[in-house]
């Protein structure tokens, strides 16, 4: 239960990365400036080592930085202690000790890419590189890109470990009916109020001119890197219209099993290394991709995105047939699910009438809480049995923009968990309490076999792992 109750405080810790350095720096000064110089046998510990584990070294500071970083996060820590900190940061070591034995290897430009990105973040929120170095007490980016590499590169390894644990991990449905039987009737989870949601959508089509037009530039960018040796990651940040990976230069790195549209992921592992892409196309618009270095099952790339002007002609057309299709269920010639089926541009959705799929579990159902705040605006507004006017989306990911109108095709009050009814919500939780058990297995055994040191001021924890070896 410590271990549990632990988790859920500070899972997906970023490991002190928006620590306030400075006021670390700080009460390490004023602890200093609180030394009785009167007396030499008061000796007042600034920092030391905390724990060892494998090859990783736990410093005093690191506690406290993490303890900062929660709170700069806005989380509770009442109920959270040094010891329960200490033990995190343990867990974290060791899983990321296992995965460079196990040569679940990270490569470097993937750390850099992921600290690009938290430091282009950073900037947008504090207003500029100098004023972020001053936040953070930093001299100059090369130190705070040290550190900011090191933090990243612990955690991308911590998380490669855990995901190695459990990805093989599944339940049987009799697996779930035996969960769901052993919970007593009075402590079954209340699951709140849901939604079902359904679309048609219509995406507006480029005139072939303007693809052709879209092609004609990629063709030249990629002529002039192979003749002229031009920069590709230049070329990148100047035309790609990616928002994902402009300001890296294009930058990816990827395996087969990284989320990307099967298109682009052919393409790019039909490559060769220093090989450029002819342009292809995927819903995004128009790629090239060139591959920077390939490792084994893993590909270090760069493509530049471009996606074709859509004209306004193009746009009216498509919200004029999504009112006309609309009209068309308003009086009955169709059901939503049968205009879905005939109309909608939508692969993902057309062939289930519409029907929306929660991304953390694949259910139909949208719990009102939980729900992403564009698509909770999206449909706040509606009643049972309307449908919307047309609605704009832009896609975040840099794909053109499509038009959709929705309806609500079942409201579900807050209720206590039924098998029948909340089958899928069940499984995941069956699914989450079996990779629980999973990984503390795994932590038992790693912790016999690799080696571990725990400051003796800390030794008389109440640890949820047995840090502590006899």
């Amino acid at each position: 239960m410590n271990l549990r109750f632990m988790t859920k405080k500070i899972k997906g810790l970023s490991i002190a990365f928006f620590a306030i350095i400075g006021m670390v720096q700080a009460q390490e000064a004023d602890q200093a400036m609180s030394v009785d110089t009167t007396s030499n046998t008061k000796r007042i510990k600034l920092d030391g080592i905390a724990a060892v584990v494998g090859d990783y070294v736990i410093l005093e500071s690191d506690i406290d930085k993490t303890l900062i970083d929660l709170r700069n996060q806005g989380a509770s820590t009442e109920d959270v202690t040094r010891c329960g900190l200490l033990g995190k940061l343990m867990e974290d070591r060791l899983y990321a000790h296992q995965a460079v034995q196990d040569s679940l290897l990270v490569s470097d430009d993937m750390v850099n890419a992921q600290s690009d990105r938290q430091i282009q973040q950073l900037t947008q929120q504090i207003g500029s590189v100098e004023k972020m170095l001053s936040y953070y007490k930093k001299p100059d980016m090369e130190s705070f890109r040290e550190e900011l590499f090191e933090i990243n590169k612990l955690r991308m390894l911590s998380e490669k470990m855990q995901g190695k644990i459990v990805e093989e991990i599944e339940v049987t449905p009799e697996e779930v009916r035996q969960f769901f039987n052993k919970i007593p009737e009075d402590e079954r989870p209340v699951f709140g109020a849901e939604l079902e949601i359904a679309q048609i959508v219509k995406q507006p089509e480029a005139p072939e001119e303007e693809k052709q037009k879209v092609i004609n530039q990629l063709k030249e960018i990629r002529q002039d890197v192979l003749e002229n040796d031009a920069s590709f990651n230049v070329k990148a940040i100047l035309y790609s219209q990616d928002p994902g990976s402009k300001s890296k230069g294009g930058f990816y790195s990827m395996t087969k099993e990284t989320p990307f549209v099967k298109e682009f992921k052919d393409v790019a592992f039909s490559l060769r290394e220093g090989e450029i892409s002819q342009p292809f196309e995927t819903s995004f618009g128009y790629h090239i991709i060139y591959i920077e270095k390939i490792r084994g099952q893993e590909l270090d790339l760069r493509h530049i995105l471009m996606i074709p002007d859509i004209p306004q002609s193009a746009i009216d057309k498509a919200t004029k047939e999504l009112d006309s299709i609309r009209q068309q269920v308003l009086d009955g010639k169709y059901t939503f699910a049968e205009a879905a089926l005939n109309f909608s541009d939508e692969k993902e959705t057309k062939f289930d009438g519409g029907l929306l799929r929660n991304p953390v579990n694949f259910d139909s159902r949208f719990e009102l809480t939980k729900m992403d705040p564009t698509l909770y605006n999206q449909v706040r507004n509606l009643k049972d049995g309307e449908i919307s006017r047309p609605i704009r989306e832009d896609d975040q990911r840099g794909g053109p923009p499509k038009f959709k109108i929705m309806k609500i095709s079942n409201r579900y009050d807050e209720h206590e968990a039924d098998f029948a009814k909340d089958y899928m919500k069940i499984q995941e939780l069956a699914l989450r309490e079996k990779q629980f058990n999973a990984i503390k297995e795994w932590m038992e055994e790693h912790i016999d076999d690799t080696y571990i040191h725990v400051d003796p001021e800390s030794r008389g924890c109440d640890f949820a792992n047995n840090w502590v070896k006899e």
